[in-house]
């Protein structure tokens, strides 16, 4: 107990102590208040004072509005925006150019650096002036006292106007350094018209940043804000000039110019009419202000790029628009870090009746073939097929949807990377329906595909021919992650990085270590090395069929991988190509979605793909991947793993492709001593019996492949005096149309007659003899060309088809009739 009373009386005590002793203090000063009061008003005059003094200047000190301004990599302007006051304010500079800071001093405030806010001698100097004059002609004003006029709005001048800004000025000294103040200065100063602060007048007036100011230059705009309303470059040149000249020769006098740089200094031209801004990347301007809201922001763009890009898009524009085409955009990025080197979101000049605002880089647009590389990897890397398996390429009816190629012919089978060169829709759809849209819709998500924003069940096949919504940004940043994965695989000994898959950035990106082995991932995140070499590989020699059927092919001196698309109704143009250092994205059609004849991707973009390309420095090609790829017997004919009866041919494919299916189109089939028939066991004596290899396609396939192949060998018939094993494997005939069991809708014309329906079937023989029934009716025979036109009464029918040789095909179909409307 003693030792609490101890710690009590020493802690709580002298604070107690201290409390008695404040309020005997009180009371005497409350009992003497007639002596105190004189000092209790000084006090708190000078406390009330000291408030002011400390908190007088507003934060921020300036709060007009500035213009938004977008710079490129070397902090160049690319484009401004007016600020909302109608004024060309730009925001405050980091630096100012020596040979203004010079002439600013020397003209308006030669104790600058040596003065707390005001000069005193400046202030008498005006005062005797004024008096002398009998007006004011001077106000003595240092850098400082004129930064808080213009902060205060340029009041009217007056005795305690003058005395306010003699205090807020040696504030402003008190809270900031000489080189911010100046600062203000510069960015604050009117310099004529609209035009505020240095930078926006070395745009107007020079058409060059501040940092590129001749003497001249920086002396002309130091005396410009002394009477910004009465002298302006357009006009009271003389005086201007002289004032430009006076100051000149005071830096002269004082050494900080040379004799012969003064001269040559007054003998520049004073500026003509203001020049117009930069506007090299409006569409990035709008973009960031959007996305930002950043006043000055330094971007990735590289402005000699930029500049002839836009010079590029303005030439082609001029060219399509006589085909009624007047909207296009350009994006060229760098491959490792995926920094935007240009961008062009639109057309320049345009016009606003055609979209010229619209930034068609961020713009959802229809895929149309675009996305078909990104398939063909993923299917490389499933084991779906190898490089040269063939697809089919038939007239399709999946569930009611019925795809077509670009020309409306069919190869019967085509090569899966010829289909890609070509960019033949049917193979696609086909290779789509193995591959599943829902895993295809999943991996276009994780690649960046942000304009998925539907189930995968609302897009179905078309997903592959356009049925989706995508951006240029998207593309290019997917295609660029291809090529960044690639361009790794070697440097990572063949490991993977999961953050080589990211999108394009406008703004520099931070040089990024090379990971740790630890931290590489042995398994790809969505495509292997090797996949995405074969997709490369593959699109180095994209062609499509022209108008008159022939096919346009694009060449240039350095290798690119580049694939095209065009919208269904000929609204969107595509064209994008990468190496190993580049990707270049390229989009034309219309921003109203207006749909013009000829404006396919080979026509209106891929000519601006490969003049881009052209401004870009030369390249190298990416390695092959050779700890991804395996060499793998494959079958020359068809392009899958060689199987029992194929010839052997070797090819280097990706690893996880080395599982692929086998050849079934290779059969061994019996023939005899001549080799003109087929024969079997049953017939022919089986010493005789000669057994060849043979390449048999499916008699739709066939009825189509030999058409554009005439190397082809069809399978000889069987000998008159042998019996075909008959059986749905060993069947001549398929139908081309219907294919499957299915309803057909058949419309009724406005007279009330119905169409006719046209049925189709393929025959391995040319010649052969095909009889019709319909419902069990004998109905006809078709000879070579094997259609019928029918009418069938609406509901449910069976048409069967029986040849020559005794073999037998049957169809199911429905028909339903369907009014024509008026």
């Amino acid at each position: 107990m003693n030792r609490i009373k101890t710690f009590i009386l020493r802690v709580f005590w002298p604070v107690f102590g201290e409390f008695i002793e404040r309020l005997q203090l009180i009371k005497s000063l409350l009992i003497n208040y007639q002596q105190v009061k004189p000092l209790s008003i000084s006090l708190g005059v000078g406390f009330i004072f000291i408030f002011w003094y400390l908190f007088c200047l507003p934060s921020p000190l300036f709060e007009s509005p500035v213009s938004q301004v977008v710079e490129d990599v070397h902090f160049e302007l690319l484009s401004a925006r007016i600020a909302a006051d109608g004024q060309w304010r730009f925001p405050e500079p980091d630096s100012i150019p020596e040979v203004y800071i010079q002439s600013l001093i020397e003209f308006e405030d030669q104790n600058f650096f040596h003065h707390q806010g005001v000069d005193p001698f400046a202030l008498i100097r005006a005062i005797f002036q004024n008096l002398q004059r009998g007006r004011i002609v001077s106000g003595g004003s240092t850098i400082s006292m004129q930064v808080i006029r213009m902060a205060k709005g340029n009041p009217a001048r007056s005795i305690p106007q003058k005395i306010i800004e003699v205090l807020l000025a040696t504030r402003l000294e008190f809270g900031y350094s000489k080189a911010k103040i100046l600062r203000f200065y510069a960015a604050n100063a009117p310099f004529g018209g609209n035009v505020v602060g240095i930078e926006a007048a070395a745009w107007r007036y020079f058409g060059k940043s501040p940092a590129m100011l001749s003497w001249a230059e920086g002396a002309l705009l130091a005396v410009l804000p002394n009477s910004p309303s009465m002298i302006h470059p357009g006009r009271n040149r003389s005086a201007l000039l002289e004032k430009r000249n006076k100051l000149l020769d005071r830096l002269a006098a004082k050494g900080i110019l040379d004799k012969t740089t003064c001269e040559l200094a007054k003998s520049e031209e004073l500026p003509a009419a203001p020049h117009p801004l930069p506007r090299l990347a409006p569409h990035l301007l709008d973009r960031i202000a959007l996305e930002k809201g950043h006043l000055r922001l330094r971007s990735s763009i590289q402005i000699g790029l930029q500049e002839q890009v836009m010079n590029l898009a303005q030439r082609h524009q001029e060219l399509l628009k006589f085909s009624q085409i007047h909207n296009l955009a350009i994006l060229v990025a760098d491959v490792r870090s995926g920094e935007v080197l240009a961008y062009v979101g639109n057309a320049p000049q345009a016009g606003a009746d055609h979209g010229e605002q619209v930034d068609v880089v961020t713009a959802p647009r229809s895929s149309g073939s675009i996305l078909k590389p990104f398939l063909y990897g993923l299917a490389l890397q499933d084991g779906l097929i190898l490089p040269r398996s063939l697809l089919p390429d038939v007239p399709m009816n999946i569930n009611g949807y019925r795809p077509e190629n670009f020309q409306e012919g069919y190869d019967g089978l085509v090569p899966a990377s010829e289909a890609l060169a070509r960019s033949l829709n049917i193979p696609f759809v086909d290779l789509l329906r193995q591959y599943d849209y829902d895993r295809f819709h999943f991996q276009l998500k994780k690649l960046g595909m942000s304009t998925l924003t539907q189930a995968p069940g609302h897009y179905g096949l078309s997903l592959i021919l356009g049925g989706a919504e995508t951006k240029l940004w998207d593309l290019c940043g997917m295609y660029a992650s291809m090529a960044r994965v690639l361009g790794h695989f070697p440097r990572y000994s063949g490991r993977y990085d999961p953050s080589d898959y990211h999108g394009l950035s406008y703004v520099p990106v931070p040089a990024q270590a090379v990971p740790k082995l630890k931290d590489l991932d042995s398994n790809p995140e969505v495509f292997s090395a090797g996949s995405i070499w074969a997709t490369f590989e593959a699109m180095q020699e994209v062609q499509r069929p022209g108008a008159e059927g022939e096919w346009q092919q694009f060449s240039t001196s350095r290798r690119v991988a580049w694939k095209t698309g065009t919208s269904f109704g000929f609204r969107d143009a595509w064209a994008i190509g990468v190496t190993p250092e580049y990707v270049v994205g390229v989009w034309a059609g219309n921003a109203n979605g207006e749909g013009r004849p000829g404006l396919v991707g080979t026509l209106a973009a891929a000519p601006i793909l490969f003049e881009t390309f052209g401004l870009l420095p030369a390249t190298t090609w990416f390695s092959p991947p050779y700890d991804d790829l395996t060499r793998v017997e494959v079958c020359p004919e068809s392009g899958f793993r060689a199987g029992q009866y194929c010839p052997i041919d070797t090819s280097r494919v990706p690893k996880k492709a080395s599982n692929s299916a086998v050849c079934t189109f290779h059969q061994l089939i019996h023939l005899d001593q001549n080799e003109q028939y087929q024969v079997n066991a049953q017939c022919y004596l089986p010493s005789q019996i000669v057994h060849r290899p043979w390449l048999v396609l499916p008699p739709l396939e066939e009825f189509y492949y030999r058409q554009r192949h005439p190397e082809y060998a069809v399978l000889p018939a069987f000998h008159p005096d042998c019996k075909a094993v008959l059986g749905n494997d060993a069947s001549p005939m398929q139908l081309i149309y219907p294919r499957q069991a299915s309803r057909i809708f058949v419309p009724i014309d406005l007279d009330g007659r119905k169409s006719k329906t046209i049925f189709q079937v393929a025959h391995r023989r040319a010649n052969a003899k095909i009889h019709w029934h319909l419902d069990q009716d004998f109905i006809g025979t078709t000879q070579t060309f094997h259609q019928f036109a029918l009418e069938p009464p609406a509901g449910k029918h069976l048409l069967t088809l029986v040849d020559e040789n005794g073999y037998r095909l049957e169809q199911r179909f429905e028909i339903i009739l369907k009014q024509e409307r008026k």
